[in-house]
């Protein structure tokens, strides 16, 4: 199966049913909230926006509200160890738990997707505060990774009632990072196309993209993935599922580690690949590093860029093109002890595909990674 688009959805599709505004927040579940904001902070460049815990009468949690530019990033731990995020951290480590989607009304969007066969996670509730009220409700997606949906048009506090500013001394500058590309999610064997049709059926999401065992893959491992968007584009989730080869692939990696299926990778835009990358290296954040090679016949392959090759292959950015322009991207190394959830950084200097071209450097990049843990 080539790379493709697919063609105009058929008339029962043809009206955005599920409009989306974006991605509002992503949370995590962690081990220690505290320590992972500071992190973010330091090694990424967030800001600190909210807070809720004890102080603001929550008695079983903590989440630290990050920001920067449109990207916004919850950490929250548990309080007790009988607590379901102690169990989920228990099992899946640091990982991410919530895709929210911004709405304009969540009450419409949690019937329409419930009717069309999503399983409820969350039933619609309005929050209230003195600076307006927030609705949500939710859905359960692949794994135990949940979709809320946010609507707050109404309000105009910091964050959803239930949270005060975050005041902090510490603000390290940010990194240039602007706001959610995409966030792609690992599935088991054979559950790719279920999850497919699920984003199609009940968001209205169209398969943009697909990716076979022969686009991806190398000597050694394989791995099959279809790009989900939304009707207007603003949301999009890739879907990665194993696919046989010789030795583990890195999705295989994930879900052993992982304990199951869930988010692989988040993608972050940037206006400036150079300059964020290079930041980000000189705090810490550590990326893979892809053979020299790649760049000796780079230029042959995607033409002509607006970027000096040096500096690309100095950080190991990699590029790819497309008919409608080319993008520029580098993935970091996982950034828990676990083999697996990572951040993509990525430049669209028109391209709207994913880096087909990339993806043998790419994977080769991974399995060193993964032969020096022992998993290939």
């Amino acid at each position: 199966m080539n790379t493709s688009t697919l063609e105009t959805p058929s008339i029962n599709q043809s009206v955005d049913f599920m409009p989306l505004l974006g991605t509002d927040y992503v949370e995590l579940y962690v081990g220690n909230a505290k320590q992972s904001a500071h992190y973010y902070k330091t090694a990424f460049g967030f800001q600190s926006l909210a807070y809720a815990g004890p102080e603001t009468g929550v008695r079983d949690r903590v989440s630290y509200v990050l920001i920067q530019d449109k990207i916004r990033l919850v950490l929250t731990s548990p309080l007790n160890s009988t607590h379901p995020i102690a169990e989920h951290h228990k099992k899946h480590g640091d990982g991410v738990k919530v895709l929210a989607l911004w709405v304009d009304d969540a009450y419409y969007a949690y019937e329409e997707a419930t009717k069309r066969g999503g399983k409820s996670y969350l039933e619609p509730q309005t929050l209230n505060d003195e600076h307006g009220e927030v609705r949500l409700a939710g859905i359960h997606t692949y794994g135990e990774v949940v979709h809320i949906f946010v609507e707050r048009k109404n309000y105009s506090g910091i964050f959803m009632p239930g949270f005060v500013t975050w005041e902090s001394e510490y603000n390290p500058k940010p990194t240039g990072l602007k706001y959610v590309d995409h966030c792609v999610g690992n599935v088991g064997w054979n559950q790719m196309n279920p999850w497919v049709k699920y984003y199609e059926d009940v968001l209205g999401f169209r398969n943009i993209l697909s990716f076979d065992d022969k686009d991806i893959s190398t000597e050694y491992s394989a791995l099959m993935s279809k790009v989900m968007s939304n009707g207007n584009g603003y949301v999009k989730f890739p879907i990665n599922e194993p696919a046989e080869g010789k030795k583990r692939s890195q999705v295989e990696e994930y879900l052993d580690f992982y304990e199951g299926e869930g988010v692989q990778h988040i993608a972050v835009a940037t206006n400036n690949i150079i300059e964020t990358v290079t930041d980000l290296k000189s705090r810490g954040v550590e990326f893979l590093k892809i053979p020299a090679s790649y760049y000796e016949t780079v230029l042959d392959r995607v033409g002509e860029i607006d970027e000096d090759l040096k500096p690309l292959s100095e950080l190991g950015i990699l590029i790819d093109r497309d008919d409608e322009g080319y993008l520029l991207q580098i993935f970091s190394k996982p950034v828990e002890d676990r083999p697996t959830m990572f951040f993509e950084i990525i430049q669209r200097k028109g391209a709207k595909s994913f880096g087909k071209g990339n993806f043998k450097a790419l994977f080769e990049a991974l399995e060193l990674e993964q032969a020096n843990r022992g998993n290939l």
